[in-house]
């Protein structure tokens, strides 16, 4: 209609428009992660218990427990309660609890009620801090990668695949 081809191919054979391709890396096909691998904990999404990444952790939702990763970077209006353990840690949202890296960066958005122990700290015009600053010359390591996924989260009472531990029920009901 109106002088448009039919034919909705480009000349390489890929579909035009908004859908597009991604060559996956070279580690991520060969098996082993990729170095840059990120994850994200959405922002309708509450994780309560322990997060561990190899890479880089974007948090949008709410963490209650402790999150270990080697760049870790809280979203304006995320929170987390417990401890952060990381190479880089960049604050946008509320974090209460203690914060371990070797760079930290509080945006003007942050809210941090807690201890920072820290090689680097960079505060910006309005952010709110409470709590102790401390700078420690030994560095923060990032966790080695896991075999299969970047990240791990370890629920209190239920096995990885997602359902109720039995023997943990059983035991809590005695």
């Amino acid at each position: 209609m109106f002088g448009k081809s039919k034919d909705n191919t480009a000349n390489d054979g890929r579909v035009p428009g908004p859908v597009q391709q991604f060559e996956r890396p070279a580690a991520a096909q060969s098996g082993a992660e990729s170095p840059d691998s990120i994850s994200a904990i959405s922002a309708d999404v509450t994780v309560v218990g322990k997060v561990t990444g190899s890479g880089t952790v974007k948090v949008f939702g709410r963490i209650e427990g402790e999150l270990n990763a080697a760049t870790v970077v809280i979203a304006d209006g995320a929170q987390v309660e417990g401890e952060i353990v990381a190479e880089d840690v960049t604050i946008g949202g509320r974090v209460k609890g203690t914060v371990h890296a070797n760079r930290v960066r509080l945006n003007g958005t942050a809210a941090v009620h807690g201890d920072i122990f820290h090689r680097s700290l960079a505060i910006e015009e309005n952010a709110r801090f409470e709590g102790s600053s401390r700078r420690e010359d030994t560095a923060v390591e990032a966790p080695r990668a896991a075999a299969t996924q970047p990240v791990a989260v370890h629920e209190g009472s239920r096995k990885p695949n997602g359902s109720p531990d039995r023997e943990a029920h059983d035991a809590a009901a005695e």
